[in-house]
């Protein structure tokens, strides 16, 4: 299983065709509890670095970005009862969309775990 990293702590899940996207831990610890979770419609097109989904926490609202393009095959609708699940699980139950990747070769310019580890160290 591939996940890639991105420098405003996305993920992206690689399964056969499909990405499954969400925050990183790091994230959901910066945000606190999340109590929103807005997700978009199943069949809309995302552009790689545009809006995914919103999430909302105590603290602060934040857009989620997609790590890479492509079509939103399904949207994880436990989040709109029990947003948090991100803050619980957010590489595992915690996902916002699933996304057909458009463009596989958008994956190549984001980072493998250990170069993200780095990143979060660093911070």
């Amino acid at each position: 299983m591939t996940i890639k990293f991105t420098k405003d702590h996305e993920y992206v899940r690689v399964e056969g065709d499909a990405g499954v996207v969400g925050i990183t831990d790091y994230a959901q610890q910066q945000l606190g509890d999340v109590v929103f979770v807005e997700l978009p419609p199943v069949g809309k097109s995302i552009a790689k670095g545009t809006e995914a989904a919103v999430v909302e926490s105590v603290k602060a609202a934040s857009e989620v970005f997609a790590p890479v393009s492509g079509e939103v095959l399904e949207v994880n609708s436990e989040l709109e009862g029990a947003p948090g699940v991100v803050n619980e699980d957010p590489l595992g139950r915690g996902w916002f969309v699933k996304l057909r990747i458009a463009d596989p070769a958008e994956l190549d310019g984001l980072m493998g775990e250990d170069e993200y580890k780095a990143l979060v160290a660093s911070l």
